[in-house]
């Protein structure tokens, strides 16, 4: 019974110690394996059996990206300007292995390289170059720090310029600048916005000049029609009275009256002469003849 017992607690012992050696990786990672202190494997995401007393993992990497910020750099421009630049690196492992036998600490070796590559890059250039050309130092850092952390079984992926901090001098000098600039430019738009003013503003009188000039033109081509119309009525009558008398057939007696009324008409006027016809001689008898011819009417 008691050797049963015993072997029970083995059997249990056994079974435990097989149970909390089994490993499961998960997505996105993987697991560097050593036996007896000598690299053996590189387990992938699942589940995986680790020989009790022989296999150790030594490092459980993930396969992510990662991003790293590192603090500002002090850096020399060309012309001796000493300015502060942070960088942000995108960097992924590639190989767990070599990320884990490769370099003591990769973090801090990726954060001096940096800082090296970027005084190097910085250092070929001036002031005015370094602060119009974050895309050009970006790449070139990107580059080398991809090309040197490849033994390290480190990928990266693109370097960001996050910050680039000029002396205080320099900033203030640059602040006026931009102010300057401002005003500038909306000294530009307040003036075009006085020019657009002003041409809509002329536009708008000439518009004016130009609808009261047509309404003048109308009024006079509406007069001068209304004036051609007059006339045209009066000699339409004229010529409808001269139809008539012809029409009538009138005697000697009629027409001396008419010549009567015309020369009434004719000494009405302002005239300081007065031309008689030569067959109106004789006034007596005109006058004769007309109070005879309004007698017969």
């Amino acid at each position: 019974m008691e050797l049963f017992l015993v072997f029970l607690i083995l059997v249990a012992i056994i079974l435990a110690v097989v149970v909390m050696n089994f490993r499961v990786v998960p997505q996105a990672s993987v697991f560097v394996v050593e036996r007896m202190g000598v690299y053996y494997s590189t387990w992938s995401a699942g589940i995986h059996f680790k020989m009790p007393f022989l296999d150790r993992i030594a490092k459980k990497v993930s396969l992510k990206e990662q991003v790293v910020d590192f603090k500002p750099q002090p850096v020399i421009t060309r012309d001796n300007v000493t300015m502060q630049i942070d960088t942000v690196v995108f960097f992924q492992i590639t190989d767990a292995k070599m990320f884990t036998y490769g370099v003591e600490r990769p973090l801090a070796a990726i954060e001096n390289l940096t800082a090296t590559t970027l005084r190097n890059i910085i250092g070929e250039m001036e002031l005015d170059h370094t602060l119009t050309s974050r895309d050009i130092i970006n790449t070139k850092i990107t580059s080398i720090l991809d090309e040197a952390t490849d033994k390290w079984g480190i990928k990266v992926n693109r370097v960001e310029v996050k910050n680039i901090i000029p002396p205080a001098e320099i900033q203030d000098a640059m602040e006026k600048q931009m102010k300057a600039e401002r005003q500038r430019r909306e000294s530009i738009l307040r003036a075009e916005g006085e020019k657009k003013s002003a041409i809509l503003v002329a536009e708008g009188e000439k518009e004016s000049a130009i609808l009261r000039a047509d309404a003048v033109r109308e009024q006079r081509i509406r007069e001068a029609q209304g004036e051609a119309q007059a006339i045209m009525e009066v000699q339409k009558a004229l010529a409808d009275s001269l139809r008539m008398l012809n029409e009538a057939a009138p005697n000697d007696k009629v027409l001396a009256l008419k010549s009567l009324e015309a020369l009434q008409k004719v000494a009405d006027g302002k005239a300081t002469k007065l031309i008689i016809p030569s067959d109106i001689q004789n006034i007596t008898g005109l006058l004769a003849a007309a109070k005879e011819t309004v007698s017969d009417k």
